[in-house]
């Protein structure tokens, strides 16, 4: 395996799970027992999903605000691309005061797939424009990183950054009907999975560059069940080894989730949580 350098670390699907996830940042190195950065040079990326399911989404996004700034004082580098949950939320509150009979279904559908009243009680305007201007793709050396199992990327644009521009138009929109597809397009999952995974993959790649992927969105477990497998809960490669699976449910049982360190093409580290079904503490892997 070629190393990074700087590191590379990699967050997916936060949900909320403040708590496990200073755990998992402490034990990367990355911050101290305060939740402040350590991690030096190295860059951290979210792959979206800090709302919704767990108990404390506002601390989640108050905390990753705060690692971006120490992270860029130290030399290091923070990146939170938008997750599906986000696009989610922004739809309640964006149309709480113009439909406040929820005709269109935005608050329903929110609340119906983890939303927090909480959150939303809590979350300053400041906080909202922050959600609203990330990006949904990154590139970081040879991987391309995006929230989602899906190719719904591919009809936004013909570069990252062009896909950033629109998305970024779609969340300034008015319009309820332009909001309600892409959440309901941002939703789809599944895509790297056997019969035309390794294909799309390789389409995403061909116009947004990297030669590998990494995405959140959908739990591991989900994906090892889909291709008939079992086994310890880490990182997952689909779609010909092209497509590489983070999102290790931390908010959706007691003991799970992990944080992952990626080489140049491959995995290099992973800290799970103490207690997971995997080997607790931080593992080297190399392939």
């Amino acid at each position: 395996m070629t190393p990074l350098s700087p590191p590379l670390w990699v967050m997916a699907d936060v949900h909320g799970a403040l708590a496990k996830l200073l755990v998992l940042l402490q034990q990367a190195g990355l911050t101290d027992a305060s939740g402040t950065w350590t991690g030096g040079r190295a860059h951290l990326v979210f792959l979206g999903d800090y709302l919704d399911r767990g108990p404390d989404g506002v601390g989640v996004i108050r905390l990753i605000r705060r690692l971006e700034a120490q992270a860029q004082a130290a030399g290091g580098q923070v990146t939170a691309l938008l997750g599906n949950h986000e696009v989610m939320f922004l739809a309640a509150q964006r149309f709480a005061q113009s439909d406040p009979h929820d005709e269109y279904g935005f608050r329903d559908y929110w609340l119906s797939n983890g939303g927090q009243p909480s959150d939303a009680a809590q979350l300053t305007p400041d906080e909202q424009r922050w959600l609203t201007a990330r990006p949904a793709l990154a590139r970081a050396g040879r991987w391309l990183l995006l929230h989602a199992d899906t190719p719904m990327y591919l009809h936004l644009g013909r570069s990252v950054d062009a896909v950033n521009i629109h998305v970024t138009r779609l969340l300034h929109s008015d319009s309820p009907e332009v909001w309600g597809h892409f959440a309901n397009a941002f939703a789809d999952r599944l895509a790297f999975l056997p019969p035309q995974g390794e294909q799309i993959a390789r389409q995403l790649l061909s116009t947004f560059g990297g030669e590998r992927l990494a995405h959140g969105h959908t739990p591991v477990p989900i994906l090892l069940d889909g291709q008939g497998q079992d086994g310890a809960v880490g990182p997952l490669f689909c779609a010909g080894q092209l497509a590489l699976a983070l999102d290790g449910g931390l908010a959706y049982s007691e003991n799970a989730g992990f944080i992952t360190r990626l080489s140049a093409q491959d995995v290099a580290e992973v800290v799970v949580y103490p207690g997971s079904g995997a080997a607790d503490g931080r593992s080297t892997l190399s392939r």
